[in-house]
C-alpha cells in the first residue's frame, strides 16, 4: 500500500486505534510528511517526553478524566514517535517494545504466572525487587543505587537512593535521629556554625537529603507534598 492510499484509509477510519496511531506516524516521517515531524530526532524532542509527563500527573491530580484521557493520549505519541525514529534506523519498532514489556511483566510477576506466592502487596513488592535485581544482575545496593537516573527530580532521586540504602541494612538512626540530624545543621546555618570545609550548599544539601531519607522510611512522596504546598502559597497568594 503507498503512501497515498494508507492516507486515504486514516482519513476513512470512523475509530481509529493502534495501528491508526503507527501508520498517522508513519505519514508525518514519510517523504511527504511533515517538515517538522521528519526532522526531530531522539533529543530534540526528549523535553517534550518529560513534559507530557508531568501534564499526565496534572492530570491524575485533577482527578479530570477527560484531560487525562487526552494527555495519556500525548504521552503514547511521545513512545510512538521514538519507537518510530528507531524503526528507521533499522533498531526496533514499537512491536518490540510491547514484546519487550510484555515479556518484563511476565518475568517480574512470578507471584502472578509463577510459582511464587505473594499474600500482600509489600511480599508482591519484594517479589518485584527480588526478579529485578537477578533480571538486572546488580550487586545490591550499589548497583541499585547507579541504576537511578540522574535526570530523576532530585527529591525523588535522593529517596530512591536512600530507599536502596535501607534495604541493604544501612542504619540512619531512624527517623528522630534523622531529623535531629537536620535540625543541628539549620541550627548551625542559622547561627553561622557551619563546619570546617563545608558551604552553605554543602549544608543545604545534607538537610534536604534527610529530609529524603526520612520520606523513604515513612514511604511518604515528599516531591507529591512540596508540589501541593507550593500549589497552596500559588492559590493563597494570588488571593491576596
Amino acid at each position: 500500500m503507498d503512501a497515498k492510499d494508507v492516507k486515504k484509509q486514516i482519513l476513512g477510519t470512523e475509530r481509529h486505534d493502534m495501528d491508526s496511531l503507527l501508520r498517522i506516524i508513519a505519514c508525518l516521517r514519510g517523504e511527504d510528511g511533515c517538515p517538522w515531524d521528519r526532522v526531530q530526532t531522539h533529543k530534540t524532542i526528549r523535553g517534550d517526553l518529560i513534559e507530557e509527563t508531568y501534564e499526565v500527573v496534572e492530570a491524575i491530580d485533577n482527578d479530570d478524566p477527560e484531560l487525562l484521557r487526552e494527555e495519556l493520549g500525548d504521552l503514547l505519541l511521545q513512545v510512538v514517535f521514538h519507537a518510530r525514529i528507531e524503526e528507521e534506523e533499522g533498531r526496533f519498532d514499537f512491536s518490540d517494545v510491547v514484546h519487550h514489556i510484555c515479556e518484563k511483566l511476565v518475568r517480574r510477576h512470578p507471584h502472578v504466572f509463577g510459582e511464587v506466592r505473594a499474600e500482600n502487596e509489600d511480599s508482591a513488592l519484594a517479589s518485584w525487587d527480588a526478579a529485578k535485581k537477578e533480571e538486572k544482575h546488580r550487586d545490591g545496593a550499589k548497583g541499585t543505587m547507579k541504576a537511578v537516573p540522574p535526570s530523576l527530580p532530585s527529591l525523588m532521586r535522593a529517596k530512591k537512593v536512600a530507599k536502596a540504602a535501607i534495604k541493604d541494612g544501612y542504619d540512619f538512626g531512624g527517623e528522630e535521629a534523622v531529623l535531629d540530624r537536620a535540625i543541628a545543621v539549620l541550627t548551625a546555618l542559622r547561627e553561622g556554625k557551619i563546619a570546617d570545609g563545608t558551604d552553605e550548599n554543602d549544608a543545604f544539601g545534607d538537610v534536604l537529603f534527610a529530609l529524603s531519607a526520612i520520606s523513604a522510611m515513612k514511604k511518604t512522596d515528599f516531591e507529591e507534598i512540596l508540589n501541593k504546598k507550593t500549589a497552596r502559597f500559588i492559590e493563597n497568594y494570588t488571593n491576596l
